[in-house]
C-alpha cells in the first residue's frame, strides 16, 4: 500500500508539472497570431492534449498524496523528461510548414529543451516566426530547467518538489542554496536569469537586430541553447558587434547564478573574483581563445580584427556550449576544430545553463593531481585536498571520478554506437560532442546539420542529450539493481 501511494504522489506531481509546461504553448500562440505567417493550431492542439493528460492526472490522484521519498524522484524526473521531450515535439509533428517526421520532430524537440541546439531543420529561416519563437523558448526553459521554474512558481508540489529539484540539478550544484527556503532560492535565480536575458536582447537589439531576432537569440544565448532564427546561425549577420555581444553574454551565462546573488546581496564583485572555479574557468577561457585567434591569425585564415572577434566569439560559444556559430566555421584548420571540440567537455561552471562535464570537476581533479605528486615526493607526508581555503570532503572528490569515469565510458559508448549506424569516425566524435555536452555544433558529416542522421543514429543522440542534461547519473539510477531493491 505504501508503494502504491509513493507511485501516486509521483503521477500525481508528474501532472502538475505536464499541466504547467503545457501553458508554454501560449506565447507561441500569441506571437502566430501578431505575424500570421503559420498557423496557431499545432500549438493549441498541443497545449489541449497536455493540458487534458495533466489535469485528468491531477483530478485522479489528488486525495492519495503522501511524501515523495528520494528514489521516487529520480523516477518521477525520468518520466517527466520523457512526456515533456514528446508534448514539446508535438508542434513539430503537427505544424504544415515543417512537415516533420515523428523521429525529427523529438529530436528538434530534446535538442531545444536540452538546450543542446542541434537542429535538423535544413530552411530556418523560412520557419513561421512562431516555430523561430518556439524553439528559442525551448532554449530558455530548459537552460534553468522546467522543474526549478516550477519549484519557484508552484508552492503546492511542495516537498515533492524538492526531490524533484534535487534529481534535476544533479552534480556538485544540487544542495546549493541562496535563502533558507528551495523555492524562494529558485525565485531568485529565475530572476537572475530573466534578467540576463533582457540585458542582452537590448544587447542584441543595439547591436543591429530587430526586437524579434534579438529576444529568440538572447533566449538561446543566455540559456546556452544555440537555437538561431537563421540557418547560418549568427553568420548571417556579419557583424563583429553581434558576435562580441554573443560572446560576452555566453561567458556570463556559463557563470554559478549564485555568484551573481551573493555579489548584488553585498554589492561587492569580490565573490565572483575570490571564487576558485570562476577563476579557473576564465584562465581557461582566456587560453582558449587565444589559441584560437592566434591560429586564425597565423594561418592568414582572417586578418587580424576579423580573427580576433570571430576566434573570441566561436571559442566561447563551443567552450561554454552555446553552439551558434560564425562565418565558416566547420573549415577552420583542424588542430582549431579540435581545440575547441575537446573544450566543449568542458563547459563551464557549476550552477550555470551549460553542458560538459564542469569546470569545477577539472579543477578538483587538477588540484587532486598536484597532490599526489607531492604524496609520490613525500611518501610519509599527511596531504589534505583544499578548494579556496576549504577541505575537500573525500566523498565528494569519490563522486568527481566516478562521474568523469561514466562520462568517458558514455562519450566512447556513444561515438561507437554512431559508428555502427554508418558514421565515419570524425562525424561520430564531432556529433558525440556536440549532443553529448550539449554543445550542438557538429563536426565533418553534421557539420551542416544534422538531418543526414540515420533514423537510429538520431534516436541514439536523443539519449545522448538527455543524458548530458541530466547529468547522467539521475537516468542510470533508475537501472540499477540497487535502486530497485530500495
Amino acid at each position: 500500500m505504501s508503494n502504491h501511494k509513493h507511485s501516486l504522489t509521483g503521477v500525481y506531481l508528474g501532472s502538475i508539472l505536464v499541466f504547467f509546461y503545457s501553458l508554454s504553448m501560449l506565447p507561441p500562440v500569441l506571437i502566430e497570431l501578431y505575424f500570421q505567417d503559420g498557423d496557431v493550431w499545432p500549438f493549441l492542439d498541443a497545449l489541449l492534449l497536455a493540458g487534458g493528460i495533466g489535469l485528468t492526472g491531477i483530478g485522479l490522484t489528488r486525495q492519495h498524496k503522501a511524501q515523495l521519498r528520494h528514489r521516487d524522484g529520480f523516477l518521477v524526473l525520468m518520466v517527466f523528461w520523457i512526456l515533456v521531450s514528446a508534448v514539446s515535439a508535438l508542434p513539430f509533428i503537427l505544424s504544415p510548414n515543417l512537415q516533420l517526421s515523428y523521429t525529427d520532430a523529438v529530436f528538434e524537440a530534446i535538442s531545444g529543451i536540452t538546450t543542446t541546439g542541434a537542429s535538423i531543420l535544413a530552411d530556418i529561416d523560412n520557419a513561421p516566426h512562431s516555430i523561430l519563437y518556439y524553439r528559442a523558448q525551448l532554449n530558455f526553459l530548459g537552460g534553468l530547467g522546467v522543474i526549478v521554474l516550477a519549484v519557484a512558481l508552484l508552492p503546492m508540489i511542495g516537498v515533492g518538489g524538492a526531490k524533484l529539484y534535487q534529481s534535476e540539478v544533479s552534480g556538485l550544484a544540487k544542495d546549493e542554496r541562496i535563502t533558507p527556503r528551495l523555492e524562494d532560492t529558485a525565485r531568485r535565480i529565475w530572476f537572475i536569469y530573466a534578467l540576463l536575458a533582457a540585458g542582452c536582447t537590448l544587447a542584441y537589439y543595439l547591436a543591429g537586430m530587430n526586437w524579434f531576432a534579438a529576444l529568440c537569440h538572447s533566449f538561446s544565448t543566455v540559456s546556452l541553447g544555440g537555437f538561431s532564427t537563421h540557418s547560418a546561425s549568427l553568420a548571417h549577420y556579419d557583424s563583429a558587434s553581434i558576435e562580441l555581444v554573443g560572446g560576452v553574454f555566453s561567458i556570463l551565462a556559463a557563470v554559478n547564478f549564485t555568484l551573481y546573488f551573493i555579489a548584488g546581496r553585498r554589492l561587492s564583485l569580490k565573490p565572483l573574483f575570490q571564487n576558485p572555479e570562476l577563476r579557473f574557468f576564465l584562465a581557461v577561457v582566456a587560453g582558449t581563445v587565444a589559441f584560437t585567434c592566434g591560429y586564425l591569425y597565423l594561418t592568414k585564415m582572417f586578418p587580424p580584427q576579423e580573427a580576433l572577434y570571430h576566434g573570441f566569439f566561436q571559442a566561447v560559444s563551443i567552450m561554454t556550449d552555446n553552439g551558434l556559430t560564425t562565418v565558416d566555421y566547420p573549415n577552420w584548420p583542424l588542430p582549431v576544430a579540435l581545440v575547441l571540440i575537446l573544450s566543449s567537455f568542458f563547459g563551464g561552471c557549476v550552477g550555470s545553463t551549460c553542458g560538459g562535464i564542469k569546470a569545477m570537476r577539472f579543477l578538483m581533479l587538477y588540484k587532486q593531481y598536484l597532490l599526489h605528486l607531492d604524496q609520490i615526493l613525500h611518501p610519509r607526508g599527511v596531504f589534505t585536498l583544499k578548494l579556496g581555503g576549504r577541505v575537500v570532503d573525500t566523498s565528494i572528490m569519490q563522486s568527481v571520478w566516478a562521474f568523469f569515469y561514466t562520462y568517458v565510458f558514455f562519450s566512447v559508448a556513444f561515438i561507437i554506437g554512431l559508428v555502427l549506424t554508418g558514421e565515419d569516425l570524425p562525424t561520430a566524435i564531432g556529433t558525440t560532442a556536440a549532443c553529448l555536452n550539449n554543445m550542438g555544433v557538429g563536426y565533418a558529416g553534421t557539420a551542416s546539420g544534422f538531418g543526414g542522421l540515420t533514423e537510429p543514429g538520431k534516436w541514439l543522440m536523443c539519449l545522448a542529450m538527455l543524458f548530458g542534461r541530466l547529468e547522467l547519473f539521475p537516468i542510470l539510477v533508475i537501472f540499477s539493481s540497487k535502486y530497485r531493491r530500495l
